[in-house]
């Protein structure tokens, strides 16, 4: 829902609970209007804390970079295997 969800049930919820004067018998529109305001104030500290937590995981972020360079006579061929068992063999 984001920031911008949570200020518009705050002022839907201010307009229910200060600037409307119905009066409904199984409704109450006080209640309602700050009931909208508390949802609008979780929405908003719910995504400040969700913000907070994904920007702090990108901090700690470690990149590898491998440098492979081209050789124009061809391909290096490997050493090849001593002779005799490997080392710690019986």
């Amino acid at each position: 829902m984001g920031i911008g969800g949570g200020v518009f049930l705050i002022a839907i919820g201010a307009i229910f609970a200060w600037a409307v004067h119905a009066n409904t018998p199984w409704l109450d529109l006080r209640v309602v209007g700050w009931v909208l305001m508390f949802a609008g104030l979780a929405v908003i500290l719910l995504t400040l804390y969700f913000w907070n937590d994904r920007r702090r995981k990108n901090q700690y972020t470690l990149v590898e970079q491998a440098r492979y360079v081209h050789d124009p006579e061809g391909p290096v061929a490997p050493d090849p295997p001593p002779d005799g068992p490997p080392p710690g063999s019986p």
